[in-house]
């Protein structure tokens, strides 16, 4: 999903927590909407890493020279993962609902991260591309050191 979806839905995610909890503070709502599509960070520091290059506009032109190329392999039958992202693991967002039962401004940010991967894989059902993402930090660990 681009980012401008995530920035969207994240406003209007933010704005429906806000009804249902109007006395959180806003402190903590601004937290709730920023962590609904800053998560994608990872994509910006894996762009980095693949043109060694830190524009955001680089970054932009990877991505879409990417799903390019997915879309292409996806044509012709060919199912492969695509870029590892770390903060969209199931054990990083573990990791952060862990830090949030003590830290209030975690646990926020853990619902905008859920939030945002709960976006992220509708999306990829409804483009028959559930294939591309790892979820786990440790299989993708496991792969690297096996050499796959």
């Amino acid at each position: 999903m681009l980012p401008r979806y995530h920035v969207l839905y994240g406003a209007i995610f933010t704005l429906l927590f806000w009804i249902i909890a109007p006395n959180a503070p806003l402190l903590y709502l601004a937290i709730l909407f920023l962590s609904s599509f800053l998560i994608d960070f990872d994509h910006y520091v894996v762009a980095f890493i693949k043109n060694n290059h830190w524009g955001l506009k680089k970054a932009f032109d990877y991505h879409k020279n990417m799903e390019k190329i997915e879309n292409k392999e996806y044509g012709r039958g060919i199912k492969r993962r695509g870029d590892f992202h770390l903060f969209h693991t199931i054990e990083f967002h573990l990791l952060v609902g862990l830090i949030g039962i003590y830290f209030t401004a975690f646990f926020y940010i853990f619902i905008g991260m859920v939030f945002h991967s709960l976006l992220d894989v509708f999306d990829m059902l409804k483009r028959k591309r559930l294939y591309r993402r790892e979820y786990f930090f440790f299989n993708w660990l496991r792969k690297k050191v096996d050499g796959k």
